[in-house]
């Protein structure tokens, strides 16, 4: 993928023009129309859509919920399991049915499919995560659409992404896509909820220095969904800055995919960031964990966030929890903010005997020195907020 160095286009026709990797994501509350089940005729409109796109020679990747749905379906429940192991249990009976039932879906098209199930501890590690793309990179090469859940079977709280849309903003980071499409059972975002509010008007276009406070139409969620308009809106903007322009839509209206990569007016249009980032970076900012912290003084803060600088032990405060030399560590400021991420190149226990110390003393401290920096530039991504939205910095 090449970055785009010049100004971003205003007209979202000019961003999808050329999107040749899309991914979509589509929720509960779509597959079931509202209801306790899945419905067939709007999975067999969605792919029939998807292979729509195939045949147009662009690569697609499903992000969709439903197995606890599905689940639900086959079991007989009326309402979404609360109880993590009813959920888990749910979840390992529906997969199979919703798998089945989009494979049947997908039949009448002519086009295979293939199951990709996720949780956070695939992404986390790096090995793991270029695992994960190389697998989606192949199915994508064989022009096969892969279907991309949360393992909910073995997600727990610790290792859960925690909704879909969350999800769908990961893969498309993971699988460098030209385009996200979240599909929901909203017309978009909006100033205020439109159930409540006949006032409330369609927010067309959201740009990156938009303050956007979406209303949650869907917070309260449904018996077979959960989420909301704010997971959407934080989706959007995890992909927007890493470059991929997204667009929040209606799932229940008939055309909706073709319309928006005509460049229709359909749904939200979120605008993407100047620069696309590096794939190393793109991991650091949205899929790993760090295993331990590194706290700066405001000066190193400084350097770092507009001196596009690495990270020197001269800047170095202090260090929390255990971490070894290659892991991601969090980089926090002296009000406790995390604003960056990055691979140490020591361990915690190096890091505090070399902190507040010039590089050239590096070597008369610990009896070696294999790099001048603590965190390099190269391997460090700074974060506009705690929440992981990164802004890459050239």
């Amino acid at each position: 993928m090449t970055s785009r160095k010049a100004s971003p286009p205003a007209d979202r026709r000019d961003w999808l023009a050329h999107a040749k990797r899309v991914v979509v994501k589509v929720g509960s509350g779509v597959l079931s129309r509202g209801g306790i089940s899945l419905h067939r005729p709007t999975m067999a409109g969605l792919a029939s859509a998807l292979a729509g796109l195939r045949t147009r020679g662009m690569e697609v990747i499903l992000v969709s919920s439903g197995a606890i749905l599905a689940g639900m379906e086959a079991l007989g429940l009326t309402e979404r399991p609360r109880d993590l192991p009813l959920k888990q249990a749910t979840a390992a009976v529906g997969q199979s049915h919703l798998m089945r039932a989009y494979e049947e879906a997908f039949q009448p098209c002519g086009q295979r499919v293939a199951q990709i199930l996720l949780t956070r501890e695939d992404l986390r590690h790096r090995g793991r995560y270029l695992n994960a793309r190389n697998t989606f990179f192949t199915l994508l090469r064989l022009g096969i659409v892969p279907i991309v859940n949360e393992n909910d079977t073995v997600a727990v709280q610790e290792i859960q992404f925690g909704d879909n849309d969350t999800l769908s903003a990961l893969v498309a980071n993971l699988a460098e896509a030209d385009l996200l499409v979240i599909l929901t059972d909203t017309e978009g975002l909006f100033t205020a909820d439109p159930r409540r509010d006949p006032s409330a008007r369609l927010i067309p276009l959201v740009r990156p220095q938009d303050a956007v406070t979406s209303f949650c139409a869907e917070e309260a969620g449904s018996a077979a969904s959960i989420g909301g308009m704010s997971s959407k809106v934080l989706a959007a903007r995890r992909a927007t800055t890493a470059g991929i322009p997204t667009v929040v839509a209606s799932g229940l209206k008939e055309g909706v995919l073709e319309a928006i990569l005509r460049g229709a007016e359909a749904g939200t249009f979120f605008v993407p960031s100047r620069s696309r980032m590096q794939s190393r970076k793109r991991w650091l900012a949205f899929a790993s964990v760090p295993r331990g912290g590194i706290v700066v003084d405001a000066g190193a803060r400084r350097a770092l966030v507009s001196g596009g600088k690495s990270l020197l032990p001269s800047g170095i405060r202090t260090t929390r929890r255990s971490f070894r030399a290659g892991d991601v560590v969090s980089l926090v400021d002296p009000e406790d903010r995390e604003f960056a991420r990055g691979l140490a190149n020591y361990s915690r226990d190096e890091v505090e005997k070399i902190k507040g110390l010039k590089s050239h003393e590096i070597a008369a401290v610990l009896g070696h020195k294999p790099y001048d920096e603590v965190v390099h530039r190269d391997n460090l991504v700074v974060l506009e907020g705690p929440e992981g939205t990164a802004n890459e910095r050239k």
